[in-house]
């Protein structure tokens, strides 16, 4: 079965505290909305103290046009995914002449050539690397790119690949978009990229000898609901999706769609030891805790990396996984790693702790 040997992340360098981003959208969207202190709790409710961004807040007081933004998007991108991968490999003995595959996820821009051909320029990768460029994913596709990733691994037994979800979703702000919708955002997202190296078969592991297998993987993509979350595409840049209804949807479906897929490897919720869920924001985690009936500490990680880090799109779980990889690992215990996304969609990774010590 293929095993994760390796995670490692990156933000860029500009930290911006919550009470920052709440008196930068109290002075963007006061005269809008006339209730605005109402309307800024939300950023007390987060659950969220700090966020990278790509730029420094007062770039954001600024209008930008798409192609401004999007070429902050390549440069970023490019610096990130470069350390994250960078950052990956120094916990193992494994360099970059010796990567077979790169798969790069990303929603938050755009490139042609792609992310993955410019980080095999950028970082000096072998000529005859495959590589698979993932977009449109959303949130979802740090879990899809893991699933990808897995299954490559298993389709070519030997080979290491490496995948890099790289978000910059500070980039995609629109300062004429005075929606509630991009209000809502402004408290929620930031930047960061993490990198995942994945490979079937023996030959690799942590030190203390044990790593995360990928024994299964599923999506599910919900009828008549494009219009839950994802981007209109406009003049100025990408505008954001983000329905109300999105922890409503959580307590009313994800049950119905997570529970039959674990019910074939004769598992529940209750018996799994780890849960690495995509921390949307606080009510996407309290949502999880009352539809599979779960205690907040069964989701430690994720609202770790929430606190920390904002909503980071794709990048996010992964981020969940990598913090809690630096605990112990128990030979035989199960995780199950997922995330929602455009579709409206669901992606679902199961894991299965091997080697180690007990």
């Amino acid at each position: 079965m293929p095993r994760i040997i390796a995670v490692g992340t990156a933000v860029p360098p500009y930290e911006l505290r919550q009470i920052e981003a709440r008196q930068f959208a109290k002075r963007l969207f006061g005269e809008t909305f006339p209730g605005i202190e109402r309307l800024l709790k939300i950023f007390e409710n987060t659950a969220i103290a700090t966020r990278y961004v790509s730029k420094p807040l007062e770039w954001f007081e600024r209008d930008h046009s798409f192609q401004e933004k999007n070429e902050a998007y390549v440069e970023t991108a490019c610096r990130l995914g470069a350390e994250a991968i960078q950052r990956c490999l120094a916990q193992t003995d494994i360099t970059l002449d010796e990567i077979d595959h790169l798969l790069v996820v990303s929603t938050t821009g755009m490139a042609t050539p792609s992310l993955d051909a410019r980080l095999i320029n950028y970082l000096g990768l072998r000529s005859d690397v495959k590589r698979t460029p993932i977009w449109g994913l959303g949130c979802a596709g740090g879990a899809a790119g893991l699933a990808r990733a897995a299954a490559l691994a298993k389709a070519c037994p030997g080979d290491r690949v490496l995948l890099v979800s790289i978000e910059c979703c500070s980039l995609t702000f629109r300062r004429q978009d005075r929606s509630k919708s991009n209000l809502v955002a402004t408290s929620l997202f930031g930047d960061g990229a993490a990198a995942v190296l994945v490979k079937e078969g023996t030959g690799e592991a942590r030190s203390d000898g044990a790593y995360w297998e990928v024994t299964d993987a599923a999506s599910y993509c919900w009828p008549d609901s494009l219009d839950v979350m994802g981007w209109d595409f406009m003049d100025d840049g990408l505008k954001v999706i983000f329905s109300r209804d999105i922890p409503t949807l959580i307590k009313q479906e994800v049950k119905g769609v997570l529970e039959p897929f674990l019910a074939t490897h004769q598992l529940t919720v209750p018996r799994l030891d780890r849960l690495y869920m995509h921390p949307g924001g606080k009510k996407v985690l309290e949502a999880y805790e009352e539809a599979l009936g779960m205690s907040p500490d069964k989701l430690a990680s994720a609202y770790r990396v929430l606190k920390q880090y904002g909503n980071m799109s794709s990048a996010t779980v992964l981020f969940v996984l990598e913090q809690d990889m630096r605990q112990p690992l128990l030979p035989g215990e199960r995780g199950l790693l997922a995330a929602l996304g455009p579709g409206f969609s669901l992606e679902m990774v199961l894991l299965q702790a091997k080697g180690g010590e007990r």
